[in-house]
């Protein structure tokens, strides 16, 4: 969201970066949609230089996973209370109470094993073995959880139907694992093979559920330590636990947290003026026209409101008669973004 209240309040023509981290001086974070998502892959995939065993991610999560408040503790992955009596909801857990027996904490596969494309395996270092997606997780809990696919919830962690809501408070981590997995293993872990969800106009092997959850539940603390330690032992980091805003840049979808201050490209130029919006200021409907007669693929025209949240979208086939009508606005500010495979531009309609 802080992305959109910059453009609204200085419509800047450049890019604002803000403490990026040097792991990222390579990448060219420039780049929209599909060309960033093949960028950050590329990335996270050539970094991945040291390739743990199954056996030394027990070792791992002793130090990744360590509550920030307790250091003796490890956070259990869908846990909630630690004062209810059931260790199933336990929240932390003794690093050293690791194991396969009630009361033990084991290692969870957020991106069950069973649900890649061929299915995981942990005989040798793959995306099995990756503790990127492996948690510390209460040995029921994980056992409740299996290979359920994840879906909508709310509340506490716990079974969705035939699915399963990993909670609140932990649905952001899972969704920022789920978007590594996919670009660390874009073939084998697509995120619509473990959720529940709408897919996404430019990437159908993203599902919306992900893009919601990544922007409801923002980093923790947690998630950062974590991601700092994983890129000293694999040598690779997470890009949308260093910046969830990087995913909305990639799919659209609901308005993530913006961790670098980055606006999306606004480009005035000759690109630009391929991208008509009249009237604006309006009263109640809008025109879009597009004085373009490049043939584009993944082309696609989003509208959000001023809180971040997707009012509509119109895509390829909608859009090949160079207009599009938008009506029945309520009074407002919104902010249209169009977007083809090589450019993005933003403008700021206003309803009266």
């Amino acid at each position: 969201m802080k992305g959109f209240f910059s453009i609204i309040c200085s419509f800047l023509v450049i890019a604002v970066f803000g403490q990026i981290p040097a792991y990222y001086n390579n990448v060219n974070l420039t780049l929209t949609g599909m060309a960033l998502k093949a960028e950050l892959s590329n990335k996270i995939t050539t970094t991945h230089t040291n390739q743990i065993s199954y056996s030394n991610v027990w070792t791992v999560l002793e130090q990744t996973d360590l509550d920030p408040t307790n250091s003796n503790n490890v956070l259990l992955l869908y846990g909630y209370d630690d004062n209810d009596g059931s260790a199933i909801t336990d929240r932390t857990r003794s690093k050293s109470q690791q194991g396969g027996n009630v009361g033990d904490w084991n290692r969870e596969h957020t991106y069950a094993q069973s649900l890649a494309t061929p299915s995981m395996n942990t005989s040798s270092p793959n995306a099995g073995t990756d503790a990127h997606h492996i948690r510390a997780s209460d040995v029921q809990m994980n056992g409740n959880r299996g290979n359920r696919l994840f879906a909508a919830g709310s509340g506490n962690a716990g079974n969705a139907g035939a699915n399963w809501y990993p909670g609140d408070e932990w649905k952001g981590d899972v969704a920022r694992m789920m978007m590594y997995m996919y670009l660390r293993y874009p073939s084998q872990c697509p995120p619509n093979d473990v959720g529940v969800g709408t897919s996404v106009a430019i990437d159908p092997d993203m599902i919306e559920l992900f893009l919601d959850w990544n922007a409801e539940d923002t980093v923790s603390t947690y998630e950062t330590n974590r991601n700092n330690l994983l890129e000293g032992i694999q040598g690779n980091r997470n890009p949308f636990i260093d910046n969830p805003y990087l995913a909305t840049i990639i799919w659209s979808g609901t308005v993530a947290q913006d961790k670098w201050n980055m606006t999306t490209t606004i480009n005035e130029n000759e690109f630009s003026n391929k991208f008509t919006i009249y009237p604006n200021p309006s009263s109640d409907y809008v025109k879009v026209l597009f004085n373009d007669n490049e043939t584009h693929t993944n082309e696609m025209l989003v509208v959000y409101a001023i809180n971040g949240k997707k009012v509509t979208q119109f895509t390829d086939d909608q859009l090949s008669h160079n207009e599009v009508l938008v009506n029945d606005l309520p009074q407002g500010i919104y902010i249209f973004k169009y977007q083809t495979e090589k450019n993005t531009v933003t403008k700021k309609v206003v309803i009266n």
